[in-house]
């Protein structure tokens, strides 16, 4: 009987598609105790809890998690309809301003001078935000240090 079941169980292990659930009249029949009848018992609820759940159907295998490369695929693809978005406003506004800068002057189309204000002022608060975050891991690295030699006198 066990050389039965070890056999039952290899083929179930090599050949994991073509077993099946056991549904209905298929479900094993064991003596009932109380009754002493062939009835088909009720699984334990214990172990079909514990059961691995397994596929609906064998086309849903596995469902793909979120990856950098994914995000970074929607990040090009954002980025792409931004710079074509910017185009279309350097187009349309194409008509040639003279710009004037400390002295300097020039021409240029409305739409580049209008990128150009707003690159600088994007630059400007970067640079206004890097010295902050510098100055905050300063700080942070002050208290790490003394918090180590505080526990250090401990």
């Amino acid at each position: 009987m066990a050389r039965e079941q070890r056999a039952v169980a290899d083929e179930s292990a090599t050949v994991p598609d073509q077993r099946q659930e056991p549904t209905g009249s298929d479900a094993p029949t064991a003596p009932d105790p109380a009754t002493g009848s062939d009835a088909p018992t009720a699984p334990d609820p214990a172990t079909v809890r514990d059961a691995p759940a397994r596929p609906a159907s064998p086309l849903q295998h596995h469902k793909l998690g979120h990856t950098r490369l994914s995000g970074t695929w929607i990040a090009v693809i954002l980025f792409a309809v931004i710079l074509v978005l910017l185009l279309i406003f350097i187009l349309q506004n194409g008509y040639t301003v003279e710009i004037s800068y400390f002295g300097a002057h020039g021409h240029l189309p409305l739409g580049v001078a209008l990128l150009l204000a707003a690159v600088s002022g994007i630059l400007l608060v970067s640079l206004a935000g890097s010295a902050r975050i510098m100055q905050l891991r300063a700080t942070a690295r002050k208290h790490r240090r003394t918090d180590a030699a505080a526990a250090g006198r401990r």
